[in-house]
């Protein structure tokens, strides 16, 4: 891992982050449902696939494009994008069981994760 490569995720982070914190301040409905966030995912998971094809064209190395873009920039906006990517990468290659734990793994581990910290911090 060079410096130059921590250089470009962490600008592309920033502008991710940044780019996140706006849209979700933009889109806020009173309904209750995360409509920011999933809009959010879903548009990240969109451009992720976008560049990851964009990629597999182009001869040469992009990796500087693909470490500010897709680590930083989609990485700071969404982790979703990643997860998406790497689970069709999955589904390309058949491999439905390590499809299902990585599914099931990601989604039900994230929430029961996410509890069981909620709830050891509320009852501290």
């Amino acid at each position: 891992m060079s410096l130059q490569s921590v250089i470009w995720v962490a600008c592309g982070g920033a502008l991710g982050a940044v780019a996140r914190f706006g849209i979700s301040g933009l889109l806020r409905v009173p309904s209750g449902f995360p409509w920011a966030t999933l809009g959010i995912n879903l548009l990240g998971s969109f451009l992720m696939g976008l560049l990851v094809g964009w990629l597999s064209k182009q001869s040469g190395s992009h990796e500087g494009f693909r470490l500010f873009i897709g680590v930083g920039v989609l990485g700071g906006f969404t982790t979703f994008s990643a997860f998406s990517m790497e689970l069709f990468q999955l589904l390309e290659k058949r491999e439905i069981l390590a499809v299902s734990g990585y599914l099931g793994g990601s989604i039900l581990g994230g929430i029961l994760l996410f509890g069981a910290g909620y709830m050891l911090v509320r009852g501290l």
